[in-house]
């Protein structure tokens, strides 16, 4: 039985990862998490992903560190994607929304953070424990400090402490904190909206944020105005640039095509 479920609507894939008790992620499911994403964001029928957990305990405590008893080696094959298949993957343009309900630590913080929107149940907690077990949590210390204060950012790292879901939206590190019985709702309904947006608008957002996340102001603005920029280019050129202009000056709601 595969551990990770999908299931679509329309131009929403909701991807599960259910692989009990805890639904740790070994390389095997780490792989198939890679192909899964892969092919959301090669299919242009699609334009929103959810990534979420089955179970209510667990968001995702990260590596399986039962299958690296057993030989999964820290350093092995990922899959495309690299781990959980979401915070390696290249030109990502889609939309993705995280709805975390339950622990979400090491790997699995990692996972949700490779989501552009997070939404956690009222129970969600999070840490990085690595530092107590050797090691180090190599994505999260890429990312964190840019995501939540630098100082708090290297005290959550540096002492792996456990933190509520309060106290992570109040650092901004989530969105909405939902009640545990209307996560997986308020994510589909966050989805449906995204879903009704221009696609291309969206990719051109996405490839922005992240060429300009390790660049000065003006050579990321320089990139965009030097068409260097392929998504954005493609929006300008698009059916749907012409299409928001139009239905601006006619006052009625614009028809997204992707084109």
């Amino acid at each position: 039985m595969s551990p990770i479920k999908t299931h679509r609507e329309g131009a929403i894939l909701q991807v599960t990862l259910d692989r009990p008790k805890a639904n740790a992620i070994d390389l095997a499911t780490s792989r198939i998490m890679g192909d899964v994403f892969q092919d959301f964001r090669d299919d242009p029928d699609l334009r929103v992903a959810i990534v979420t957990s089955g179970g209510d305990k667990f968001f995702c405590p990260g590596w399986d560190l039962k299958a690296a008893a057993d030989g999964d080696a820290v350093d092995g094959d990922y899959g495309v994607g690299g781990f959980g298949g979401l915070q390696e993957m290249r030109a990502m343009n889609k939309p993705v929304i995280a709805a975390v309900n339950g622990i979400a630590c090491g790997g699995g913080l990692e996972l949700a953070l490779s989501a552009d929107i997070i939404l956690a149940a009222d129970h969600a907690s999070f840490a990085l424990p690595e530092i107590r077990s050797g090691t180090v949590a190599d994505a999260a210390s890429v990312k964190l400090p840019k995501r939540i204060p630098y100082h708090i950012a290297m005290e959550l790292l540096l002492t792996g402490r456990w933190f509520d879901v309060e106290e992570a939206h109040r650092w901004g590190l989530v969105n909405e904190i939902v009640p545990q019985d209307q996560l997986k709702d308020r994510a589909w309904e966050l989805a449906r909206l995204l879903a009704s947006g221009p696609p291309l608008v969206y990719a051109a957002i996405k490839e922005i944020v992240r060429d300009a996340e390790d660049s000065k102001f003006q050579d990321a603005m320089n990139r965009i105005t030097k068409s260097q920029l392929g998504a954005v280019e493609t929006l300008y050129r698009s059916e749907d640039q012409l299409e928001g202009a139009r239905a601006f000056a006619e006052k009625r709601d614009p028809v997204w095509k992707g084109t």
